[in-house]
């Protein structure tokens, strides 16, 4: 099925992706009381090799939530930040200068925080999926890691390497209007639908 995907696809994916970054900045703005804009810059289909090079590395620690699809389109959904991007997400919004995901003691409120981010980011992304094509989308609350890129990973990949070799990877930077550009949040999803969701999906969008 891969293979028969074109740029026009990943196209029309890249725009539910601005759509669905739209409604989450929307979201973020009032969560953390400031102007939040947020871009889909690239979406691309790799293999699993490559996914774990885009998230830095098998070895590279990350936050990463991830959450499983069901309904008409079958699969998961990774969202994945640097720890130090996370954290700095995290200490704006419970007002914690010093929080550190991987030090502080008091984990729990900043655990919760990084698994509302995963979920207004991940869930705008496939109400816009879901909105475009009429397909019935139902993803499960997210359940946070900090771990190894390659550790995270690999829980939603045994049962998809089963049936396919390919990830949608959507890019996503997050930043206010009055930030500096070394200062924006850059994450990835990483969409992993069942083979015969791709052909859901774009059977519904009309781009067979």
């Amino acid at each position: 099925m891969t293979n028969q995907i074109t740029s026009f696809h990943l196209d029309v994916l890249k725009e539910i992706g601005n759509i669905g970054a739209a409604h989450a900045a929307t979201a973020l703005s009032g969560l953390l009381q400031t102007k939040i804009d947020m871009k889909v810059p690239a979406v691309e289909i790799v293999t699993f090799n490559d996914m774990v090079e885009r998230g830095g590395g098998a070895e590279k620690v990350v936050a990463g939530t991830y959450l499983q699809i069901d309904g008409d389109a079958n699969g998961g959904m990774f969202f994945i930040l640097p720890v130090e991007q996370a954290n700095r997400f995290i200490r704006k919004l419970i007002h914690d200068e010093q929080f550190d995901l991987q030090k502080s003691e008091n984990q729990e409120l900043g655990v919760s925080a990084m698994q509302e981010l995963g979920n207004i980011l991940s869930g705008s992304y496939l109400s816009a999926l879901s909105d475009f094509t009429g397909l019935k989308i139902y993803p499960t609350p997210p359940a946070l890691s900090v771990d190894m890129f390659g550790a995270i990973i690999s829980f939603g990949l045994i049962e998809l390497s089963q049936v396919s070799d390919h990830v949608v990877v959507i890019d996503t930077s997050i930043f206010e209007e009055s930030m500096e550009q070394s200062e924006q949040v850059n994450g990835h999803f990483f969409l992993l639908p069942n083979p015969e969701s791709f052909q859901s999906i774009f059977k519904a969008l009309g781009v067979e």
